[in-house]
């Protein structure tokens, strides 16, 4: 969660919602979405933004990633909240300068843009990188992304 006054980003929140691996899927889902929507409640942001889905090696994570996905876009819009979605070389390319960047290269330029933040893991780093280029891209005030 960031904020954005004019050019100004401030770091709100950033944190990685965990399921019980040995959880049925629906279990799963089920749990990201009371966890999302309770994060939606307490920060109330005015817009959402989500990282469109990649194709991984396993087709299996691919799928489940996109169920995960449809989970939060669901919670989001039943929210009421605009959401926009981005591809990950274009999140890549607004926060480092060019889309093949590293994922590292990535979490080191959100410590130069969010000075002091200290993030709860690499999938808070990806949701962070998406509200800051979502940010930079639509001009939003206010942004939450998974």
């Amino acid at each position: 969660m960031i904020a954005k006054v004019g050019n100004r980003l401030t770091h709100v929140a950033n944190g990685q919602i965990r399921t019980d691996p040995k959880a049925s899927l629906p279990e799963r889902l089920v749990t990201l979405d009371r966890e999302l929507t309770d994060v939606i409640l307490r920060h109330r942001p005015d817009q959402g933004a989500v990282e469109e889905v990649f194709v991984n090696k396993n087709p299996q994570s691919t799928l489940k990633l996109g169920q995960a996905r449809g989970v939060c876009l669901l919670a989001l819009a039943r929210a009421g909240l605009p959401v926009s979605e981005y591809a990950t070389r274009l999140i890549k390319k607004a926060i480092v300068g060019t889309g093949g960047a590293e994922k590292a290269q990535v979490q080191a330029m959100l410590g130069v843009l969010l000075p002091g933040v200290r993030l709860a893991g690499a999938d808070a780093a990806d949701a962070l990188a998406t509200a800051i280029a979502h940010a930079h891209l639509a001009g939003s005030n206010s942004l939450l992304a998974r």
